[in-house]
């Protein structure tokens, strides 16, 4: 059973909701699909803030979460990346989907004058020291938050219990390859855009914290990965080139994963927040577009 926060950090989100009213609102989608934003605290067993677009309209809709990267700064942590995607969200909600962008644990308010708390914390993204990092259980800490909102979704009875997409980029994307391990029964498909983890140590480009370490943990995940998958990286990713993704994908694949690759073209001058840019959905929108409908 789902653990219910306290009412004074229900009570706090309840007032930071309510400054953020004015950000709600409805558009009119290109092929007249009306659709609907939101700003939503999550009642989880750590509360989280996420932004939510979906068509208007009782529902239930089919779902796809969306996953963010992380930042080891906690000064850069402080601020709440609500509508980090926007633009891709909204994609996906003009195709009939509810959209959830939740706000990692440990981003905003919530990451001033808290400890660190293992794992499970309210900062959960820590992969530890490069001599001996733990990518698996940075993974396997959110993968658990989606399960968790899928779980507070369906029992809302907003969406279609069984007829889930989970995206993720950087380290969201991590955590969506460490979720396909789980084979969780409401998933139908991952899709991953620039996934991976301990990339640019020191602000470096290209210079990653224990690369065959990362594709280790990457193969132990595709031992038990089932889930139908699409990796998308590009060629100018400063976090993940082409050559860690493509061994991860390999790796991934001979331990048994299911997952399509596609390495894009340079964007922009930086390719890892390819996802976050407008422009970028006429290059990713057709890949995608391919790849669900042969799931129907």
């Amino acid at each position: 059973m789902m653990r219910r926060p306290a009412r004074s950090v229900l009570g706090c989100f309840a007032a930071i909701l309510f400054a953020w009213a004015a950000f709600a609102a409805t558009a009119r989608a290109e092929d007249d699909l009306r659709i609907q934003e939101e700003i939503w605290a999550l009642p989880l067993a750590l509360p989280m803030f996420a932004y939510l677009v979906r068509p208007v309209g009782d529902g239930p809709f089919p779902l796809v979460i969306m996953n963010h990267g992380v930042s080891l700064n906690p000064i850069d942590r402080s601020f709440f990346p609500l509508v980090e995607f926007r633009d891709a969200a909204q994609w996906f909600a003009r195709r009939g989907y509810l959209v959830v962008a939740p706000v990692g644990s440990g981003y905003g308010a919530a990451a001033i004058d808290i400890p660190e708390r293992a794992v499970y914390g309210p900062f959960f993204s820590k992969i530890g020291k490069c001599s001996n990092p733990n990518f698996h259980d940075a993974g396997l800490a959110v993968a658990k938050v989606d399960l968790d909102i899928i779980d507070y979704l369906a029992a809302e009875k907003r969406i279609i219990p069984k007829d889930v997409i989970v995206i993720g980029q950087s380290a969201g994307g991590w955590a969506s390859i460490a979720l396909s391990s789980m084979n969780p029964p409401q998933v139908k498909a991952i899709i991953t855009f620039a996934a991976g983890r301990g990339g640019r140590v020191g602000g470096k480009p290209n210079n990653n914290c224990a690369p065959d370490r990362l594709v280790e943990a990457t193969a132990d995940f595709g031992r038990t990965s089932r889930v139908p998958m699409l990796w998308i990286y590009i060629e100018n990713d400063t976090f993940f080139g082409p050559d860690l993704s493509k061994r991860m994908h390999t790796a991934f694949t001979a331990a048994g994963g299911r997952a399509e690759y596609h390495l894009m073209p340079p964007f922009g001058n930086e390719g890892h927040f390819f996802i976050g840019s407008r422009d970028a959905i006429p290059l990713w929108s057709p890949l995608v577009t391919t790849f669900l409908d042969a799931l129907k």
